[in-house]
C-alpha cells in the first residue's frame, strides 16, 4: 500500500481540474465545499480574507478532541481566527509533550489569550477504550495509541468502573489541573509585564446528542 501511495501521489492545487485517485470523490467535494464558502464569505464580508491575513488575535485557546463530531468553529458558530486550537486523542495534557507545551506558550506568550479551555465529549472514543483497558490485567502499553492514553487507563483504574460519562468528566477535570502545572501557565501566572492580562483556564464537555457545550465549574484564574 505504502508502495503504490508513494508511486502514485495525490496531488491539490488551485485549478478546476479533478483530484486523482479519490474512488469515493470525497477530495473533490470538500475543494469545492470550499470554493462556494469562499465565495459566499466574499460576498457577504468583503475584505474579510485580507484582514485575515494581517494576522490574528484570538481570546480563546480549545484543547479539545481529534473526534470528527466535535469541530469547534462550527459547534460555537465562529468565524476564522476567533479560537486557536490544538486537538488530539482524548483531549490529553502531557506534560512532556513539546506539542501541547508549544501551542500553549504561543497561544498565552504571543497571542495573549485570555482563556484556555479544555473539552472533552460524550461518545469518546479514547474514553471507551481506556475503560476497555483498565478492565483488563495491567500491562505496560506498546503502540502508540496505548502509551498516548495511559493515564487515562490509570484514571479508569483509579475510578473503579466508572461509567463512560463519568470518566470523559473526571478526565477533562484532570486535564485541567495538568494544565496548572505547565510552564506555560506558571510563568504567565507568575510573570511581571507591568500589565494585567487575564488568564483562565476552564473544563467543559459537549454533549454529541444534544449539541451543547457543558461548563463543569472548574475554572481556575489568576492575573499576569
Amino acid at each position: 500500500m505504502a508502495a503504490t501511495l508513494a508511486a502514485q501521489p495525490i496531488h491539490l492545487n488551485g485549478s478546476a481540474k479533478p483530484v486523482r485517485r479519490d474512488p469515493s470523490g470525497v477530495l473533490n467535494r470538500l475543494l469545492q465545499n470550499n470554493a462556494q464558502w469562499a465565495a459566499d464569505v466574499a460576498r457577504v464580508e468583503p475584505g474579510f480574507f485580507d484582514q485575515c491575513a494581517k494576522g490574528q488575535a484570538p481570546k480563546v485557546l480549545w484543547i479539545g478532541c481529534a473526534d470528527s463530531r466535535v469541530p469547534e468553529s462550527v459547534i460555537m458558530a465562529c468565524k476564522p481566527g476567533e479560537v486557536f486550537v490544538t486537538r488530539n486523542i482524548a483531549n490529553q495534557v502531557h506534560l512532556h509533550d513539546d506539542s501541547i507545551q508549544s501551542v500553549l506558550t504561543y497561544a498565552i506568550a504571543e497571542l495573549g489569550v485570555e482563556h484556555v479551555v479544555v473539552v472533552g465529549h460524550s461518545h469518546c472514543g479514547g474514553v471507551a477504550a481506556c475503560l476497555g483497558a483498565a478492565a483488563a490485567p495491567p500491562a505496560a502499553p506498546s503502540a502508540p495509541l496505548g502509551r498516548w492514553l495511559a493515564p487515562l487507563t490509570d484514571l479508569a483504574r483509579a475510578l473503579h468502573g466508572p461509567q463512560p460519562l463519568e470518566l470523559v468528566e473526571a478526565n477533562v477535570r484532570a486535564q485541567v489541573q495538568q494544565l496548572l502545572q505547565t510552564d506555560a501557565v506558571r510563568a504567565a501566572w507568575g510573570a511581571d509585564r507591568g500589565k494585567t492580562q487575564l488568564v483562565g483556564v476552564h473544563g467543559w464537555v459537549y454533549d454529541i446528542e444534544k449539541g451543547r457545550l457543558r461548563d463543569l465549574a472548574v475554572s481556575a484564574y489568576d492575573e499576569v
